[in-house]
């Protein structure tokens, strides 16, 4: 696996690969990675000749009091990870080399009306961060396919949102959500869940299985169920953030007649706030 630390030698290294012919892909990540990480490269490689990985935690995407500075960052162990699964090149930057002239006067990207509900109402101006360092990091790597966690459910529409507006050459690729066996979706911010509350938050997982059974049995009282969703991970003992029914193509409220949905939800733990999501295809 070769590293990079700059953008110039890495495109020198993607152009090389270019003038032989081979598929570029993708995978954008902010490190500490787990088994899910991992198996994005993994779909990468299945479809592309080379996989270029980026490790960088994106200060721009995290609001104030948010936990940029205790964000996991382990690039030894993930370069090692990264290795055992033959990723191709790794990408690690600094701040300065993403953002030369600074973040407070760097050009940004915004996609309007699908980041500023779910997360994107929870957390102002974290999606602004997503898609401008997903546009540069596109715009270094220039890769044929990308590939997304669909456990970050709105991000993923939301840069399919921006790909397909911008006339961005680059498929988007959605990834499958790994869970634990008790069905918490593997995340990097699971280290933060306390010991004594690790065997409970799985509820959020559960009621959104519930929500969608509801659903597959024919329940469209959206809101009522998504009220009763909150109610279950409150008295779990949990604060929610949100648990919403949306289309899963505009992540606008669920319609009784439509046929793609997801379920979403986020809630606080004790130092931790997770999402989840669960999409259903009805007929």
């Amino acid at each position: 696996m070769q590293v990079f630390h700059h953008i110039r030698s890495l495109r020198e290294a993607l152009a090389e690969a270019r003038r032989d012919g081979k598929r570029i892909g993708f995978v954008p990540t902010m490190g500490n990675l787990h088994d899910a990480h991992l198996a994005l490269v993994k779909q990468a490689q299945q479809s592309c000749d080379v996989v270029v990985v980026s490790i960088f935690v994106n200060r721009l995407q995290f609001g104030l009091n948010e936990d940029w500075d205790r964000y996991p960052r382990t690039l030894a162990a993930d370069s090692s990870k990264l290795e055992a699964v033959h990723c191709d090149f790794l990408f690690c930057p600094d701040e300065t080399e993403i953002y030369p002239n600074g973040m407070d006067e760097q050009t940004r990207v915004i996609v309007p009306a699908m980041t500023d509900v779910l997360c994107g109402a929870s957390r102002p101006g974290h999606f602004e961060g997503v898609t401008t360092v997903v546009t540069k990091l596109f715009n270094i790597v220039q890769p044929d396919e990308a590939v997304f966690g669909v456990k970050d459910f709105q991000q993923l529409a939301v840069i399919r949102r921006m790909v397909e507006d911008l006339c961005m050459p680059v498929q988007i690729s959605a990834g499958e959500i790994y869970r634990e066996t008790d069905g918490l979706a593997l995340s990097s911010r699971n280290g933060f869940i306390a010991d004594a509350e690790r065997p409970r938050v799985s509820q959020l997982y559960r009621t959104l299985s519930w929500v969608g059974e509801q659903i597959s049995a024919g329940q469209r009282d959206f809101i009522a169920l998504a009220e009763a969703g909150k109610i279950q991970i409150e008295e779990a003992g949990f604060k929610v953030d949100y648990l919403e029914i949306c289309n899963s193509r505009t992540l606008k409220p669920a319609a009784h007649d439509d046929t793609e949905i997801t379920v979403l939800g986020a809630m606080y733990t004790e130092s931790a706030r997770l999402i989840d999501n669960l999409s259903l295809e009805l007929v």
